[in-house]
């Protein structure tokens, strides 16, 4: 048995990122999982309740878009990563049982037990699969309910993302309470 983690979020200019470690157990349907970029919402939402049902153990992490811009988005990812493996461990004590955790990417979170990098790890291992699906769902509930605090921002659409609708949300109205810091926007040209 392995840990799969993996993040979402890196790219917004508005939000937190969020990250989900999970552990499946080798009888778990694989059919449902998939690239969570590559899953339509409802896809992604159904695969998230069996996962969050049929998983050993998961757990959510997050890292705040403050936390983003004083630590950078590489660290509060790979913060947001081992947040998430403690939230696993605090509700699965087994999870500093495993021999093994895998994380998307290049680099690896600071973890209890040992932790290898794997590019496109989610789209090659199920744990990490299941980590994103849970990742991406958690994140666009919570930017979803932005969206209700800062209507005209959008973020029920764009999630934070850097689309021409968000820029010129922001070059209207100016950042969100929730806005990276860090994050140059470039605005839209107005030919």
């Amino acid at each position: 048995m392995i840990c799969g983690l993996d993040e979402a979020g890196r790219g917004p200019l508005a939000g937190p990122v969020c990250a989900a470690a999970v552990v499946l157990p080798e009888d778990f349907p694989l059919q449902c999982l998939g690239d969570s970029k590559k899953l339509s919402p409802a896809r992604r939402e159904k695969a998230g309740v069996r996962i969050r049902e049929g998983a050993l153990g998961w757990g959510i992490g997050w890292a705040s878009e403050t936390e983003i811009d004083a630590l950078n988005i590489l660290q509060a990812s790979l913060l947001a990563m081992k947040r998430a493996f403690e939230a696993m461990a605090a509700q699965w004590p087994q999870a500093l049982r495993l021999t093994e955790a895998v994380a998307d990417g290049l680099y690896v979170p600071d973890l209890p037990i040992p932790c290898r990098a794997l590019v496109r790890a989610d789209s090659l291992v199920p744990e990490v699969m299941a980590a994103s699906i849970l990742a991406k769902t958690a994140r666009d509930a919570l930017m979803e309910q932005y969206a209700l605090m800062y209507p005209e921002y959008g973020y029920e659409k764009h999630k934070g993302y850097p689309t021409r609708e968000h820029r010129e949300q922001i070059a209207r109205y100016g950042p969100s309470p929730i806005q990276r810091k860090s994050f140059k926007v470039n605005p839209v040209r107005q030919d």
